[in-house]
């Protein structure tokens, strides 16, 4: 099975007055490249949670939001004048330094800033019962986001798997034609030699001739090594998850044979099913970007 690196996922948990709520949400990337906001109150903890999202999640752009509010959803708020004094100060020396237009609307820009406004929830120190709580919820997002990521996995293996047949089917259209075309270009180099007025040769050298431009044109080698990383590609699809580079490589090595394939075919139907076979394998390619 496969796991895709785009998924989403949230958790609420309620611990005495406080509402904890995680959100996360992940797209593909070559590594992980972890974002985290959360609380001044819970950075203590932010390297454990660092930890543990990237042991599960192992690769992808992945942000995690994590809020705190009042349960019941009355506490008294007031604005943090000293957070926001130090924001306007840094704002202003930003612009003067950058020589760029302050904000217009200062209001909506403060007040948008982390932690501008605050209330008594802030102000607590976080028990034990609360950084259970906190590690609890962002277990249960995490959960959450690695289902997403198992359900878009399954539909991502269902479209590789079309691909890498209907690529197969293409393959037995190239055996087909191959059958044809040696014999189609040993008769256009005879006829070609014929309309020749007075023109004498050596047929044995003809031959011979042939026989070794012939060689050159052959894609039995191609063929088979096509047929070997398509099974070996859908050996690794069903492989345990973890597999997204290693599919990006064969798809490579794949890409490699049916333009090996392209450039030998001299021969126009031929040259039709390895377009359509670069068409199908650039389609695997796209997603293949999406697999953990």
């Amino acid at each position: 099975m496969i796991l895709s690196m785009t998924g989403f996922g949230k958790a609420v948990t309620i611990c005495g007055n406080k509402q904890i709520t995680a959100e996360i949400k992940s797209l593909n990337s070559k590594q992980m490249d972890l974002l985290v906001r959360m609380p001044q109150a819970y950075r203590d903890h932010e390297l454990d949670i660092r930890n543990m999202v990237a042991e599960k999640l192992l690769r992808g752009k992945v942000e995690l939001y994590i809020s705190c509010e009042a349960a019941e959803g009355n506490a008294a708020m007031s604005i943090n004048m000293p957070l926001l004094k130090l924001y306007k100060s840094q704002i202003d020396k930003m612009a003067q330094e950058l020589e760029i237009e302050e904000p217009q609307d200062w209001y909506a820009t403060l007040l948008r800033l982390p932690d501008a406004l605050k209330s008594e929830l802030n102000d607590n120190e976080v028990s034990d019962d609360e950084a259970n709580a906190l590690m609890e919820t962002v277990v249960k997002a995490v959960n959450a986001l690695i289902e997403f990521r198992t359900q878009e996995g399954a539909r991502l293996e269902r479209f590789f798997e079309e691909k890498v047949e209907r690529i197969a089917q293409l393959l037995s259209d190239v055996e087909q034609f191959d059958a044809q075309r040696i014999e189609k270009i040993k008769a256009r180099i005879l006829s070609n030699l014929e309309q020749i007025e007075g023109m004498d040769y050596d047929k044995n050298r003809l031959e011979q001739e042939l026989i070794f431009y012939i060689e050159k044109l052959d894609i039995t080698e191609e063929k088979l090594r096509l047929q070997n990383h398509l099974h070996y590609f859908l050996e690794t699809l069903h492989a345990e998850p973890g597999q997204g580079k290693k599919l990006g490589f064969i798809a490579q090595e794949m890409g490699r044979e049916i333009n090996t394939t392209g450039s030998k075919a001299n021969h126009a139907e031929m040259q039709k099913v390895v377009v359509a076979m670069k068409d199908q394998l650039e389609q695997i390619k796209e997603q293949v970007l999406n697999v953990l």
